[in-house]
Protein backbone atom coordinates (compact mmCIF):
# COMPACT_ATOMS: atom_id res chain seq x y z
CA UNK A 1 0.00 0.00 0.00
CA UNK A 2 1.39 3.42 -0.94
CA UNK A 3 0.83 6.47 1.22
CA UNK A 4 0.96 10.03 -0.16
CA UNK A 5 3.83 12.10 1.17
CA UNK A 6 3.58 15.75 2.09
CA UNK A 7 5.20 16.55 -1.23
CA UNK A 8 2.49 14.60 -3.06
CA UNK A 9 -0.27 16.34 -1.13
CA UNK A 10 1.36 19.69 -1.84
CA UNK A 11 1.54 18.90 -5.57
CA UNK A 12 -2.14 18.01 -5.54
CA UNK A 13 -3.03 21.26 -3.83
CA UNK A 14 -1.03 23.32 -6.32
CA UNK A 15 -2.61 21.56 -9.29
CA UNK A 16 -6.06 22.08 -7.83
CA UNK A 17 -5.40 25.79 -7.35
CA UNK A 18 -4.01 26.16 -10.86
CA UNK A 19 -7.11 24.49 -12.29
CA UNK A 20 -9.31 26.72 -10.18
CA UNK A 21 -7.54 29.86 -11.42
CA UNK A 22 -7.66 28.60 -15.02
CA UNK A 23 -11.39 27.96 -14.80
CA UNK A 24 -11.90 31.39 -13.24
CA UNK A 25 -9.91 33.13 -16.02
CA UNK A 26 -11.78 31.16 -18.67
CA UNK A 27 -15.06 32.26 -17.16
CA UNK A 28 -13.82 35.83 -17.06
CA UNK A 29 -12.89 35.68 -20.73
CA UNK A 30 -16.29 34.27 -21.66
CA UNK A 31 -17.97 37.05 -19.72
CA UNK A 32 -15.94 39.85 -21.27
CA UNK A 33 -19.11 41.64 -22.34
CA UNK A 34 -20.38 41.44 -18.79
CA UNK A 35 -17.08 42.88 -17.51
CA UNK A 36 -17.38 45.86 -19.82
CA UNK A 37 -20.90 46.58 -18.69
CA UNK A 38 -20.57 45.57 -15.00
CA UNK A 39 -20.81 48.25 -12.31
CA UNK A 40 -17.62 49.32 -10.59
CA UNK A 41 -18.26 47.39 -7.28
CA UNK A 42 -18.66 44.13 -9.22
CA UNK A 43 -15.39 44.74 -11.03
CA UNK A 44 -13.67 45.35 -7.71
CA UNK A 45 -15.06 42.03 -6.48
CA UNK A 46 -13.54 40.18 -9.44
CA UNK A 47 -10.22 41.95 -8.89
CA UNK A 48 -10.20 41.07 -5.18
CA UNK A 49 -10.96 37.46 -6.06
CA UNK A 50 -7.96 37.38 -8.41
CA UNK A 51 -5.64 38.77 -5.76
CA UNK A 52 -6.95 36.34 -3.14
CA UNK A 53 -6.57 33.30 -5.42
CA UNK A 54 -3.01 34.32 -6.31
CA UNK A 55 -2.16 34.88 -2.64
CA UNK A 56 -3.47 31.43 -1.72
CA UNK A 57 -1.45 29.91 -4.56
CA UNK A 58 1.74 31.63 -3.36
CA UNK A 59 1.06 30.52 0.21
CA UNK A 60 0.77 26.89 -0.84
CA UNK A 61 3.98 27.11 -2.86
CA UNK A 62 5.73 28.62 0.17
CA UNK A 63 4.29 25.93 2.47
CA UNK A 64 5.62 23.16 0.25
CA UNK A 65 9.12 24.62 -0.01
CA UNK A 66 9.59 25.97 3.51
CA UNK A 67 12.35 24.51 5.71
CA UNK A 68 10.85 21.96 8.10
CA UNK A 69 12.60 21.42 11.40
CA UNK A 70 11.79 19.23 14.36
CA UNK A 71 12.86 20.36 17.80
CA UNK A 72 15.47 18.16 19.42
CA UNK A 73 15.51 17.63 23.18
CA UNK A 74 17.99 19.63 25.22
CA UNK A 75 19.87 16.45 26.18
CA UNK A 76 19.61 14.69 22.82
CA UNK A 77 21.63 15.04 19.61
CA UNK A 78 20.79 17.77 17.08
CA UNK A 79 18.19 16.93 14.43
CA UNK A 80 19.26 14.62 11.63
CA UNK A 81 19.65 16.53 8.39
CA UNK A 82 17.78 15.03 5.40
CA UNK A 83 18.73 16.48 2.02
CA UNK A 84 17.13 15.82 -1.34
CA UNK A 85 18.25 16.58 -4.88
CA UNK A 86 15.62 15.77 -7.47
CA UNK A 87 14.94 16.40 -11.15
CA UNK A 88 11.45 14.86 -11.30
CA UNK A 89 10.34 15.03 -7.65
CA UNK A 90 10.88 11.34 -6.79
CA UNK A 91 13.97 11.96 -4.64
CA UNK A 92 12.12 14.68 -2.75
CA UNK A 93 9.21 12.31 -2.14
CA UNK A 94 11.56 9.61 -0.82
CA UNK A 95 13.28 12.18 1.40
CA UNK A 96 9.92 13.15 2.93
CA UNK A 97 9.07 9.49 3.50
CA UNK A 98 12.46 8.98 5.11
CA UNK A 99 11.80 11.91 7.41
CA UNK A 100 8.45 10.41 8.41
CA UNK A 101 10.11 7.06 9.16
CA UNK A 102 12.71 8.67 11.41
CA UNK A 103 10.09 10.76 13.19
CA UNK A 104 8.13 7.58 13.88
CA UNK A 105 11.26 6.20 15.56
CA UNK A 106 11.55 9.32 17.72
CA UNK A 107 14.34 11.00 15.73
CA UNK A 108 14.14 14.77 15.20
CA UNK A 109 14.86 15.78 11.58
CA UNK A 110 15.45 18.77 9.33
CA UNK A 111 14.49 18.49 5.65
CA UNK A 112 16.26 20.61 3.03
CA UNK A 113 16.82 20.71 -0.71
CA UNK A 114 20.46 20.51 -1.75
CA UNK A 115 20.20 24.07 -3.11
CA UNK A 116 19.49 25.21 0.48
CA UNK A 117 22.66 23.63 1.89
CA UNK A 118 25.70 25.79 2.60
CA UNK A 119 29.03 25.07 4.24
CA UNK A 120 27.87 26.17 7.69
CA UNK A 121 24.88 23.80 7.59
CA UNK A 122 27.14 20.83 6.87
CA UNK A 123 29.71 21.80 9.49
CA UNK A 124 27.04 22.14 12.18
CA UNK A 125 25.35 18.81 11.40
CA UNK A 126 26.37 15.57 13.11
CA UNK A 127 24.23 13.18 11.05
CA UNK A 128 22.91 13.67 7.53
CA UNK A 129 21.14 11.56 4.93
CA UNK A 130 21.22 12.51 1.25
CA UNK A 131 18.60 11.29 -1.25
CA UNK A 132 19.90 12.32 -4.67
CA UNK A 133 19.11 11.46 -8.26
CA UNK A 134 21.27 11.49 -11.38
CA UNK A 135 20.01 13.01 -14.59
CA UNK A 136 21.21 12.98 -18.18
CA UNK A 137 24.63 11.41 -18.60
CA UNK A 138 25.72 11.42 -14.99
CA UNK A 139 24.69 14.98 -14.15
CA UNK A 140 23.29 16.44 -10.94
CA UNK A 141 19.72 17.77 -10.93
CA UNK A 142 19.42 21.38 -12.12
CA UNK A 143 18.61 22.88 -8.72
CA UNK A 144 21.85 21.42 -7.25
CA UNK A 145 23.96 23.88 -9.25
CA UNK A 146 24.41 26.38 -6.36
CA UNK A 147 25.77 23.56 -4.17
CA UNK A 148 28.14 22.39 -6.90
CA UNK A 149 29.40 25.92 -7.61
CA UNK A 150 29.51 27.41 -4.13
CA UNK A 151 30.02 24.58 -1.64
CA UNK A 152 31.88 21.70 -3.27
CA UNK A 153 34.90 23.81 -4.33
CA UNK A 154 35.49 24.83 -0.70
CA UNK A 155 38.16 23.18 1.44
CA UNK A 156 35.75 22.14 4.18
CA UNK A 157 36.59 20.00 7.20
CA UNK A 158 33.68 17.73 8.15
CA UNK A 159 35.14 15.32 10.75
CA UNK A 160 32.02 15.50 12.92
CA UNK A 161 29.57 14.51 10.19
CA UNK A 162 28.23 10.95 9.80
CA UNK A 163 26.21 10.47 6.65
CA UNK A 164 24.42 8.09 4.32
CA UNK A 165 23.55 8.38 0.63
CA UNK A 166 20.57 6.98 -1.27
CA UNK A 167 21.55 7.27 -4.95
CA UNK A 168 18.79 7.06 -7.55
CA UNK A 169 19.56 6.16 -11.15
CA UNK A 170 18.75 4.03 -14.19
CA UNK A 171 21.17 1.37 -15.43
CA UNK A 172 19.92 1.79 -19.00
CA UNK A 173 21.86 5.08 -19.07
CA UNK A 174 25.58 5.58 -18.73
CA UNK A 175 27.15 6.74 -15.47
CA UNK A 176 24.68 4.93 -13.22
CA UNK A 177 24.04 6.87 -9.97
CA UNK A 178 27.00 9.09 -10.85
CA UNK A 179 25.96 12.13 -8.83
CA UNK A 180 25.24 10.04 -5.75
CA UNK A 181 28.74 8.56 -5.93
CA UNK A 182 30.24 11.98 -6.64
CA UNK A 183 28.59 13.38 -3.52
CA UNK A 184 29.69 10.35 -1.45
CA UNK A 185 33.31 10.73 -2.61
CA UNK A 186 33.28 14.48 -1.87
CA UNK A 187 31.98 13.93 1.66
CA UNK A 188 34.61 11.25 2.33
CA UNK A 189 37.40 13.45 0.99
CA UNK A 190 36.40 16.20 3.42
CA UNK A 191 36.57 13.95 6.46
CA UNK A 192 32.92 12.93 6.85
CA UNK A 193 32.24 9.36 7.96
CA UNK A 194 29.82 7.10 6.03
CA UNK A 195 27.26 5.31 8.18
CA UNK A 196 27.01 2.61 5.50
CA UNK A 197 27.91 2.15 1.85
CA UNK A 198 25.93 4.13 -0.72
CA UNK A 199 22.59 2.46 -1.46
CA UNK A 200 22.00 2.35 -5.22
CA UNK A 201 18.42 2.32 -6.54
CA UNK A 202 17.95 1.23 -10.13
CA UNK A 203 14.74 2.68 -11.58
CA UNK A 204 12.89 2.74 -8.20
CA UNK A 205 13.88 -0.86 -7.41
CA UNK A 206 11.55 -1.96 -4.56
CA UNK A 207 14.13 -4.21 -2.88
CA UNK A 208 16.70 -1.41 -2.65
CA UNK A 209 14.08 0.96 -1.22
CA UNK A 210 13.07 -1.62 1.39
CA UNK A 211 16.75 -1.96 2.33
CA UNK A 212 16.99 1.82 2.76
CA UNK A 213 13.85 1.79 4.89
CA UNK A 214 15.37 -0.86 7.15
CA UNK A 215 18.53 1.22 7.55
CA UNK A 216 16.35 4.15 8.60
CA UNK A 217 14.82 2.01 11.32
CA UNK A 218 18.27 1.04 12.56
CA UNK A 219 19.35 4.68 12.71
CA UNK A 220 16.32 5.28 14.91
CA UNK A 221 17.65 2.77 17.42
CA UNK A 222 15.21 -0.02 16.54
CA UNK A 223 13.51 -1.48 13.50
CA UNK A 224 10.43 0.55 12.66
CA UNK A 225 7.02 -1.06 12.40
CA UNK A 226 5.91 1.33 9.65
CA UNK A 227 4.62 -0.46 6.53
CA UNK A 228 7.04 -1.23 3.72
CA UNK A 229 6.90 1.39 0.99
CA UNK A 230 6.75 -1.46 -1.52
CA UNK A 231 5.70 -4.80 0.03
CA UNK A 232 7.79 -7.81 -0.96
CA UNK A 233 6.44 -10.71 -3.00
CA UNK A 234 7.35 -13.62 -0.75
CA UNK A 235 7.71 -17.31 -1.48
CA UNK A 236 6.74 -20.02 1.03
CA UNK A 237 9.57 -21.66 2.98
CA UNK A 238 9.56 -23.93 6.02
CA UNK A 239 11.30 -23.56 9.38
CA UNK A 240 13.46 -26.70 9.48
CA UNK A 241 15.43 -26.10 12.69
CA UNK A 242 15.95 -23.53 15.43
CA UNK A 243 18.82 -23.70 17.95
CA UNK A 244 19.81 -21.38 20.78
CA UNK A 245 23.51 -20.75 20.17
CA UNK A 246 24.53 -18.97 23.38
CA UNK A 247 22.89 -20.42 26.50
CA UNK A 248 24.42 -18.84 29.58
CA UNK A 249 25.61 -15.75 27.71
CA UNK A 250 25.53 -12.37 29.46
CA UNK A 251 23.90 -11.06 26.28
CA UNK A 252 20.47 -11.72 24.82
CA UNK A 253 19.66 -15.04 23.17
CA UNK A 254 21.08 -15.68 19.70
CA UNK A 255 19.50 -18.33 17.49
CA UNK A 256 20.60 -20.33 14.48
CA UNK A 257 17.69 -20.70 12.06
CA UNK A 258 17.52 -23.22 9.19
CA UNK A 259 14.99 -22.69 6.38
CA UNK A 260 14.14 -24.87 3.36
CA UNK A 261 11.89 -24.09 0.38
CA UNK A 262 8.36 -25.42 0.55
CA UNK A 263 8.53 -26.72 -3.03
CA UNK A 264 11.95 -28.35 -2.50
CA UNK A 265 13.63 -26.30 -5.24
CA UNK A 266 16.61 -24.48 -3.73
CA UNK A 267 17.43 -21.26 -5.62
CA UNK A 268 20.92 -19.92 -6.23
CA UNK A 269 22.44 -17.06 -4.25
CA UNK A 270 25.89 -15.60 -3.62
CA UNK A 271 27.83 -15.05 -0.43
CA UNK A 272 26.87 -11.60 0.84
CA UNK A 273 23.22 -11.80 -0.21
CA UNK A 274 20.39 -11.33 2.29
CA UNK A 275 16.86 -12.60 2.79
CA UNK A 276 13.77 -10.58 3.54
CA UNK A 277 11.43 -12.29 5.99
CA UNK A 278 7.74 -11.53 6.26
CA UNK A 279 7.07 -11.71 10.03
CA UNK A 280 3.82 -12.58 11.77
CA UNK A 281 2.28 -11.77 15.12
CA UNK A 282 2.37 -14.27 17.95
CA UNK A 283 -0.73 -16.51 17.81
CA UNK A 284 -1.65 -15.38 21.32
CA UNK A 285 -1.69 -11.74 20.19
CA UNK A 286 -4.01 -12.54 17.27
CA UNK A 287 -6.29 -14.61 19.53
CA UNK A 288 -6.47 -11.75 22.04
CA UNK A 289 -7.42 -9.29 19.31
CA UNK A 290 -10.12 -11.60 17.97
CA UNK A 291 -11.57 -12.04 21.46
CA UNK A 292 -11.55 -8.30 22.13
CA UNK A 293 -13.43 -7.58 18.90
CA UNK A 294 -15.68 -10.65 19.04
CA UNK A 295 -14.53 -12.00 15.67
CA UNK A 296 -14.25 -15.60 14.52
CA UNK A 297 -10.65 -16.27 13.45
CA UNK A 298 -11.61 -19.50 11.67
CA UNK A 299 -13.97 -17.71 9.30
CA UNK A 300 -12.68 -18.05 5.71
CA UNK A 301 -11.97 -14.85 3.79
CA UNK A 302 -10.43 -15.07 0.34
CA UNK A 303 -9.46 -18.70 0.83
CA UNK A 304 -7.70 -18.16 4.19
CA UNK A 305 -8.87 -17.99 7.80
CA UNK A 306 -9.34 -14.49 9.12
CA UNK A 307 -6.67 -15.21 11.75
CA UNK A 308 -4.06 -15.81 9.00
CA UNK A 309 -4.77 -12.42 7.44
CA UNK A 310 -4.49 -10.72 10.83
CA UNK A 311 -1.22 -12.49 11.67
CA UNK A 312 0.52 -10.79 8.70
CA UNK A 313 -0.88 -7.29 9.24
CA UNK A 314 -0.97 -4.40 11.65
CA UNK A 315 -3.82 -5.05 14.06
CA UNK A 316 -6.26 -2.11 14.14
CA UNK A 317 -6.11 -0.59 17.61
CA UNK A 318 -9.26 1.56 17.66
CA UNK A 319 -12.72 -0.09 17.54
CA UNK A 320 -13.94 2.62 15.14
CA UNK A 321 -11.20 1.58 12.69
CA UNK A 322 -12.45 -2.02 12.48
CA UNK A 323 -14.98 -2.60 9.65
CA UNK A 324 -17.99 -4.71 10.60
CA UNK A 325 -17.65 -7.13 7.66
CA UNK A 326 -14.72 -9.55 7.62
CA UNK A 327 -14.01 -8.99 3.91
CA UNK A 328 -13.88 -5.23 4.44
CA UNK A 329 -11.62 -5.75 7.46
CA UNK A 330 -9.16 -7.83 5.42
CA UNK A 331 -9.18 -5.26 2.61
CA UNK A 332 -8.31 -2.49 5.09
CA UNK A 333 -5.33 -4.28 6.67
CA UNK A 334 -1.78 -2.95 6.25
CA UNK A 335 0.95 -5.61 5.85
CA UNK A 336 3.66 -5.88 8.50
CA UNK A 337 7.09 -4.61 7.39
CA UNK A 338 9.79 -7.06 6.38
CA UNK A 339 12.99 -7.83 8.26
CA UNK A 340 16.41 -8.43 6.64
CA UNK A 341 19.01 -11.02 7.65
CA UNK A 342 22.42 -11.97 6.24
CA UNK A 343 22.60 -15.48 4.82
CA UNK A 344 25.19 -17.58 6.66
CA UNK A 345 25.15 -20.58 4.27
CA UNK A 346 25.70 -21.42 0.62
CA UNK A 347 23.31 -23.33 -1.68
CA UNK A 348 25.52 -26.43 -1.56
CA UNK A 349 24.49 -26.82 2.10
CA UNK A 350 20.85 -27.34 1.13
CA UNK A 351 19.35 -24.67 3.38
CA UNK A 352 19.26 -20.98 4.17
CA UNK A 353 20.99 -20.55 7.53
CA UNK A 354 20.47 -17.39 9.58
CA UNK A 355 21.95 -16.18 12.84
CA UNK A 356 19.86 -13.63 14.70
CA UNK A 357 19.74 -12.11 18.11
CA UNK A 358 16.37 -11.84 19.83
CA UNK A 359 15.58 -8.14 19.97
CA UNK A 360 13.47 -6.86 22.86
CA UNK A 361 11.05 -3.95 22.91
CA UNK A 362 11.10 -1.45 25.81
CA UNK A 363 8.36 -3.50 27.54
CA UNK A 364 10.50 -6.65 27.36
CA UNK A 365 8.49 -8.43 24.66
CA UNK A 366 10.35 -9.86 21.62
CA UNK A 367 10.71 -7.73 18.52
CA UNK A 368 8.61 -8.30 15.44
CA UNK A 369 11.02 -10.25 13.24
CA UNK A 370 13.19 -11.95 15.86
CA UNK A 371 10.14 -12.80 17.97
CA UNK A 372 8.55 -14.53 14.99
CA UNK A 373 11.60 -16.59 14.05
CA UNK A 374 13.01 -17.28 17.54
CA UNK A 375 9.79 -17.79 19.51
CA UNK A 376 6.49 -17.97 17.68
CA UNK A 377 6.93 -19.77 14.34
CA UNK A 378 6.24 -23.52 14.52
CA UNK A 379 8.92 -25.99 13.44
CA UNK A 380 7.89 -27.14 10.00
CA UNK A 381 5.62 -24.11 9.68
CA UNK A 382 5.51 -21.62 6.86
CA UNK A 383 8.00 -18.75 6.65
CA UNK A 384 7.50 -16.03 4.03
CA UNK A 385 10.86 -15.34 2.41
CA UNK A 386 12.37 -13.39 -0.45
CA UNK A 387 16.00 -13.08 -1.58
CA UNK A 388 17.70 -9.73 -2.12
CA UNK A 389 20.92 -9.60 -4.07
CA UNK A 390 23.55 -7.50 -2.29
CA UNK A 391 26.24 -6.83 -4.93
CA UNK A 392 27.99 -4.24 -2.73
CA UNK A 393 28.94 -7.09 -0.40
CA UNK A 394 29.86 -9.75 -2.92
CA UNK A 395 33.34 -11.22 -2.74
CA UNK A 396 36.39 -10.52 -4.93
CA UNK A 397 37.95 -13.10 -7.19
CA UNK A 398 39.11 -16.22 -5.36
CA UNK A 399 42.76 -15.57 -6.21
CA UNK A 400 42.78 -12.32 -4.19
CA UNK A 401 43.37 -12.29 -0.42
CA UNK A 402 40.35 -11.49 1.76
CA UNK A 403 40.19 -9.80 5.19
CA UNK A 404 36.89 -10.38 7.01
CA UNK A 405 36.06 -8.26 10.07
CA UNK A 406 32.89 -8.58 12.13
CA UNK A 407 31.26 -8.79 15.52
CA UNK A 408 28.17 -10.44 16.95
CA UNK A 409 25.73 -11.83 14.41
CA UNK A 410 27.78 -10.17 11.68
CA UNK A 411 29.69 -13.45 11.57
CA UNK A 412 26.75 -14.84 9.58
CA UNK A 413 27.55 -12.98 6.37
CA UNK A 414 31.28 -13.59 6.83
CA UNK A 415 30.76 -17.31 7.39
CA UNK A 416 29.08 -17.59 3.96
CA UNK A 417 32.09 -15.92 2.32
CA UNK A 418 34.48 -18.26 4.08
CA UNK A 419 32.52 -21.35 3.09
CA UNK A 420 32.39 -20.24 -0.57
CA UNK A 421 36.12 -19.46 -0.71
CA UNK A 422 37.22 -22.60 1.10
CA UNK A 423 35.10 -24.71 -1.27
CA UNK A 424 36.80 -22.91 -4.18
CA UNK A 425 40.28 -23.57 -2.78
CA UNK A 426 40.96 -19.92 -1.79
CA UNK A 427 42.96 -20.14 1.42
CA UNK A 428 44.41 -16.62 1.90
CA UNK A 429 41.68 -15.56 4.34
CA UNK A 430 42.08 -13.49 7.51
CA UNK A 431 39.14 -13.40 9.95
CA UNK A 432 38.87 -10.96 12.87
CA UNK A 433 35.83 -11.61 15.05
CA UNK A 434 34.64 -10.17 18.36
CA UNK A 435 31.90 -11.05 20.85
CA UNK A 436 31.23 -11.12 24.62
CA UNK A 437 32.52 -14.49 25.87
CA UNK A 438 34.38 -17.31 24.19
CA UNK A 439 32.57 -19.96 26.23
CA UNK A 440 29.08 -18.87 25.17
CA UNK A 441 29.27 -16.47 22.20
CA UNK A 442 31.84 -17.90 19.79
CA UNK A 443 29.32 -18.50 17.02
CA UNK A 444 30.38 -21.22 14.53
CA UNK A 445 33.49 -21.49 16.74
CA UNK A 446 34.21 -25.20 16.27
CA UNK A 447 33.85 -24.88 12.53
CA UNK A 448 36.03 -21.77 12.30
CA UNK A 449 38.78 -23.37 14.38
CA UNK A 450 38.65 -26.50 12.22
CA UNK A 451 38.92 -24.40 9.05
CA UNK A 452 41.86 -22.53 10.55
CA UNK A 453 43.66 -25.73 11.52
CA UNK A 454 43.08 -27.16 8.04
CA UNK A 455 44.52 -24.04 6.39
CA UNK A 456 41.25 -22.65 5.02
CA UNK A 457 41.63 -19.59 7.26
CA UNK A 458 45.23 -18.40 7.20
CA UNK A 459 44.82 -15.99 10.13
CA UNK A 460 42.15 -16.17 12.85
CA UNK A 461 41.97 -13.35 15.42
CA UNK A 462 39.21 -13.46 18.04
CA UNK A 463 38.49 -11.09 20.94
CA UNK A 464 35.91 -11.45 23.70
CA UNK A 465 35.10 -8.30 25.64
CA UNK A 466 33.96 -9.96 28.88
CA UNK A 467 36.92 -12.36 29.12
CA UNK A 468 39.57 -9.76 29.86
CA UNK A 469 42.81 -10.03 27.94
CA UNK A 470 44.88 -7.50 26.06
CA UNK A 471 42.17 -6.46 23.60
CA UNK A 472 38.45 -5.99 24.27
CA UNK A 473 37.06 -5.27 20.83
CA UNK A 474 37.76 -6.31 17.26
CA UNK A 475 38.98 -2.81 16.39
CA UNK A 476 41.54 -3.08 19.20
CA UNK A 477 42.95 -6.27 17.68
CA UNK A 478 43.06 -4.69 14.24
CA UNK A 479 44.87 -1.69 15.75
CA UNK A 480 47.54 -4.07 17.04
CA UNK A 481 47.94 -5.62 13.57
CA UNK A 482 48.53 -2.50 11.47
CA UNK A 483 51.70 -3.82 9.81
CA UNK A 484 49.96 -7.05 8.79
CA UNK A 485 46.95 -5.07 7.54
CA UNK A 486 49.15 -2.88 5.34
CA UNK A 487 50.96 -5.92 3.92
CA UNK A 488 47.73 -7.74 3.07
CA UNK A 489 46.42 -4.63 1.32
CA UNK A 490 49.66 -4.32 -0.65
CA UNK A 491 49.16 -7.94 -1.68
CA UNK A 492 45.76 -7.03 -3.17
CA UNK A 493 43.42 -7.93 -0.30
CA UNK A 494 39.78 -6.87 -0.18
CA UNK A 495 38.31 -5.92 3.22
CA UNK A 496 34.77 -6.98 4.16
CA UNK A 497 33.16 -5.61 7.35
CA UNK A 498 29.91 -7.00 8.73
CA UNK A 499 28.23 -6.17 12.02
CA UNK A 500 27.22 -3.23 14.20
CA UNK A 501 26.49 0.10 12.56
CA UNK A 502 27.04 1.77 15.93
CA UNK A 503 30.44 1.26 17.56
CA UNK A 504 32.27 -1.44 15.65
CA UNK A 505 31.95 -0.27 12.03
CA UNK A 506 33.08 3.36 12.53
CA UNK A 507 35.85 2.25 14.90
CA UNK A 508 37.18 -0.24 12.35
CA UNK A 509 36.90 2.42 9.63
CA UNK A 510 39.06 4.76 11.74
CA UNK A 511 41.73 2.08 12.18
CA UNK A 512 41.79 1.35 8.44
CA UNK A 513 42.24 5.06 7.75
CA UNK A 514 45.03 5.22 10.33
CA UNK A 515 46.81 2.30 8.66
CA UNK A 516 46.39 3.41 5.04
CA UNK A 517 45.77 7.14 5.25
CA UNK A 518 42.66 8.82 3.95
CA UNK A 519 43.77 8.62 0.33
CA UNK A 520 44.70 4.96 0.69
CA UNK A 521 41.31 4.14 2.19
CA UNK A 522 39.55 6.10 -0.56
CA UNK A 523 41.52 4.20 -3.20
CA UNK A 524 40.29 0.90 -1.72
CA UNK A 525 36.69 2.10 -1.78
CA UNK A 526 36.92 3.27 -5.40
CA UNK A 527 38.47 -0.05 -6.39
CA UNK A 528 35.70 -1.98 -4.64
CA UNK A 529 38.17 -3.46 -2.16
CA UNK A 530 36.60 -2.07 1.02
CA UNK A 531 32.97 -3.14 1.41
CA UNK A 532 30.62 -3.07 4.39
CA UNK A 533 27.32 -4.63 5.37
CA UNK A 534 26.44 -2.97 8.67
CA UNK A 535 23.22 -2.71 10.62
Amino acid sequence: MRFPSRATLGNTAVIALLLLIAVWLLGLHQQDAWWQSAPLPARWGWAAGSVLAYAVFCAVVWWRGRPRDDTASDSGPPPTLLVWSSQTGFAQQLCERSADALRAAGVAVRVRGLHQIDAATLQQATQALFVVSTTGEGDAPDHALPFLRNVMPQALALPGLHYGVLALGDRSYGHFCAFGHQLDAWLRQHGAHPLFDTVEVDNADPAALRHWQQLLGQLGGAATDLPDWTPAEYRPWHLQARTLENPGSPGTGTWRIALVPADGALPAWQAGDVVEIGPRHAPADVAAWLATHARDGARMVGGEPLSAHLARAHLPALPDAVPAEDAALVASLTPLPHREYSIASMPVEGQVMLLLRRQLRPDGTPGLGSGWLCDHADLGGRIDLRFRSNPNFHAPAHDAPLILIGNGTGIAGLRAHLRARIDAGARRNWLLFGERTQAHDFFFGDELIAWHQAGGIQRLDTVFSRDGGEHRYVQDRLQARLDELRQWVRDGATILVCGSLQGMAPAVDAVIEQALGREGKEALIVAGRYRRDVY
